[in-house]
């Protein structure tokens, strides 16, 4: 099957074909014709599918068709965070050059001057974070009363930073008579509950099953003790030449050390979280994906939306607490039909985490110890302790713990 079979026009496939891509993955099969037949979608899909194209695409196509040129915002995408914003924008850009539409992308931890210029000036297509696009809203700087189309972006992302309520409000203000398109990495019981109340007799796509994982990303444990991790980590990356490394810690705090200590022994890293402004993010980024910065080190927040299709390494430097995690973490690399290898340093605090996820995935994951590195079997288990972290429940079903989190996390989504 071709792109010219979905129903795409003449500007987008040639906007395609400019990109490289000849044939459509299996979410971008299932999800263009469906949302351009203008049914409501519920789709679950992993990160590295294609699923940013499968919304994109006829979205573009839907809007070239009604030949609309007063430039109103017609189209709002919201996504969790800054980085999948930008990644979600810059598709956008792509796939519509040899069409009309401007878009703009609306998030926080930038100047707010310049997103006011834009919306004033008209904007077709709105890429927003759900923070500040209310910020937006109360000051009367956007006009939402002629929205058609309406996506949420990794929904379930969004329930976990503590965005519901912004979402509510936001559809408060949104035209009743549009398509809405929610999509989910996972369906937990809020996704459902929130579906409900969203989209009217959707058509559901799942291109892979809940919480599994990729069969192209090669999972091993190396058992170490908790004080030698970082040791192992630098021995892995300059014993097997590793270039490029997104390496996963639970806390921010633990991410800026563990950058530090690599450094000293001379691998170039940087790290990636909440704390950080945006602009050292989007450096970050940048110099990890040209090759200027061999490591990145990031947490499980600001991780989202990093999408590098040929990503060869992800390391678990800690486990997550929460099982669903792994998933996401593992699902940075393994993408676009290419090989990926993801690795779990794991000490004797965290054998309950590791248990939780071999549960969730159904599956024992490999391990080896490296006899340099064997733990000391007297070592017992501790407490972990989660500071630094805004998630820092066991259970996704903490709703208490939840609403307490929520404010804090909307300014960090700002």
């Amino acid at each position: 099957m071709s792109f010219s079979t979905l129903g795409l026009g003449a500007p987008l496939l040639k906007a395609i074909q400019e990109q490289g891509y000849s044939e459509p993955t299996p979410i971008q099969k299932q999800a263009i014709p469906v949302i351009l037949s203008k049914r409501d979608v519920l789709a679950g899909a992993q990160t590295g599918t294609g699923k940013t194209a499968g919304f994109t695409l006829p979205l573009l196509q839907m809007l070239s068709e009604k030949k609309v040129t007063d430039h109103r915002v017609r189209a709002l995408i919201l996504t969790p965070t800054r980085e999948l914003a930008a990644q979600v924008g810059e598709s956008v850009e792509l796939y519509g050059k040899h069409l009309p539409f401007r878009s703009s992308i609306i998030f926080g931890g930038v100047n707010i001057n310049s997103q006011i210029r834009q919306l004033k000036a008209g904007v077709d297509i709105v890429i927003a974070t759900p923070g500040r696009l209310l910020d937006h809203a109360n000051q009367k700087n956007i006009d939402l009363s002629k929205v058609e189309f309406l996506i949420l972006d990794e929904a379930d992302r969004m329930l976990d930073m503590g965005f519901i309520h912004d979402i509510k409000k936001i559809l408060s203000i949104l035209p009743k008579n549009r398509q809405n398109l929610l999509f989910s990495a996972t369906f937990s019981d809020e996704i459902k509950r929130l579906a409900d109340g969203l989209l009217n007799t959707p058509a559901l796509i799942e291109v892979a099953k809940r919480n599994t994982t990729s069969q192209n990303v090669k999972q091993i444990i190396h058992p170490v003790d908790k004080e030698r991790k970082k040791e192992l980590l630098t021995h892995l990356i300059t014993t097997e030449k590793w270039k490029q490394v997104l390496v996963f810690t639970r806390t921010k705090h633990g991410a800026n050390k563990l950058t530090g200590q690599l450094e000293k022994d001379g691998i170039t890293a940087a790290a990636i979280h909440g704390n950080k402004s945006q602009n050292a993010r989007t450096k970050a980024l940048a110099d990890f994906k040209n090759g200027e910065v061999r490591v990145l080190v990031a947490t499980d927040i600001a991780a989202r939306g990093i999408d590098i299709d040929q990503l060869p390494h992800v390391v678990n430097f800690e486990l997550p607490n929460i099982a669903e995690d792994y998933v996401h973490r593992i699902g940075r690399t393994g993408r676009a039909g290419n090989g990926g290898q993801a690795v779990s340093l794991v000490c004797v605090d965290e054998h309950e985490y590791l248990k939780s996820i071999e549960k969730l995935i159904k599956q024992e994951i490999p391990k080896h110890t490296f006899k340099e590195f064997t733990p000391d079997p007297f070592i017992k288990a501790e407490p972990i302790q989660q500071r630094g972290n805004s998630r820092n429940n066991n259970s996704r079903g903490n709703s208490n713990g939840r609403n307490k989190r929520a404010s804090s996390s909307n300014r960090r989504g700002r």
